[in-house]
């Protein structure tokens, strides 16, 4: 049997972009996701993060089958999901459930906790309507809620405790597998940490293998064995979660890494702390040329300057980047399982030098 329990190739999402109330024409494309691959180990947690827009959920939301891919091949234990059939389909999403982000929005209001956790089990009709009750109380015990609260429903309970509804919901079918959306990004701080805490004894215990999606690496640190970094519907880094935060050679990690809060200012002086990445990243539609990050790389202006044109008329500053940056795309190179698609890449005590 394979280490490998879930992998993606090539994996490409193109939503596109259609004008004309009558004659709609299809005039472009949103580049969510553009050419992803990535492998998650058995038993392990697989960290994915980048700022909002960078295509992590929408790589979630394919992982899991809501949405169908463009292009490319997702794999469960080496079977490609698009060659199954619908009964295998069918089979498969037991075996890979999802943790939505926001748990005010992930429960519906009118069902009660009971009838929510208890849903999959109608739908898969994996245990008799008599033994139901009985199994969502073990599962709300499990996530770590009173079972004697199941009759509630999802506004009588906190934020972390509707998180752990959607997480014990998602347990419900014992899957192999757990895609979780982000979801801390919409709980205190304090709350933050149990729940990854809980998270990370579930797997223990269950023997789960998780893709955890996240903006903060600090979270995703204490959890992941192997981190990638995502940016305009691409990775530019991944590898072991220790070697990507100990020495991140992507400029776009190394920036999100200096973001991280550190008590110590000494340490953030000394380590380089304090990037700053200027502008929004660049709309997924027309994305830039050469390099995704280019447009705001704050290592491009150190290295061998060439002009960019402006186009005449516009008043903006040029900016002035390396041409390998403006007109070719890198690959994920590197070497020990710790790669980055950068043409200068290196680690940041380097570049610091």
């Amino acid at each position: 049997m394979s280490d490998v329990v879930l992998e993606v190739r090539d994996l490409v999402k193109h939503y596109p972009v259609r004008r004309g109330l009558i004659l709609r024409r299809t005039v472009g494309a949103v580049r969510a996701v553009d050419g992803v691959s990535l492998a998650l180990r058995r038993g392990s947690t697989l960290g994915v993060v980048g700022e909002s827009g960078s295509g992590k959920s929408t790589l979630a939301r394919v992982l899991v089958g809501i949405e169908e891919p463009t292009s490319g091949q997702v794999l469960v234990d080496g079977t490609d999901v698009s060659t199954m059939s619908r009964a295998d389909r069918r089979a498969l999403r037991r075996d890979v459930q999802m943790v939505f982000q926001d748990p005010y929005t992930s429960l519906d209001p009118r069902m009660s906790v009971s009838e929510i956790v208890g849903e999959p089990f109608a739908i898969h009709r994996t245990i008799p309507r008599g033994g139901r009750d009985r199994a969502v109380r073990e599962l709300l015990e499990l996530v770590g809620l009173d079972p004697d609260h199941a009759n509630r429903y999802p506004h009588q309970f906190s934020g972390g405790q509707r998180q752990r509804v959607g997480i014990a919901r998602a347990l419900a079918l014992r899957p192999r597998i757990l895609v979780c959306d982000e979801p801390v990004s919409a709980l205190d701080v304090s709350v933050q940490g149990q729940v990854v805490n809980l998270l990370a004894d579930l797997q223990a215990e269950l023997g789960l293998s998780s893709v955890f999606i996240a903006h903060d690496l600090a979270v995703v640190r204490n959890i992941a064995d192997s981190v990638a970094v995502m940016y305009l519907g691409r990775v530019v880094e991944d590898g072991p979660a220790d070697s990507v935060y100990d020495g991140a050679r992507h400029p776009y990690s190394q920036a999100l890494l200096s973001a991280v809060p550190v008590a110590d200012p000494t340490v953030r002086l000394s380590d380089g702390r304090g990037i700053l990445l200027e502008g929004d990243p660049p709309s997924p539609v027309s994305p830039p040329s050469g390099c995704p990050f280019h447009t705001r790389c704050w290592l491009a202006p150190t290295l061998p300057e060439a002009s960019v044109p402006v186009p005449e008329g516009e008043e903006v500053q040029a900016r002035r980047v390396p041409p390998s940056c403006s007109g070719e795309v890198p690959l994920l190179v590197g070497a020990g399982g710790h790669h980055a698609a950068c043409h200068f890449a290196r680690p940041l005590a380097e570049v610091r030098r």
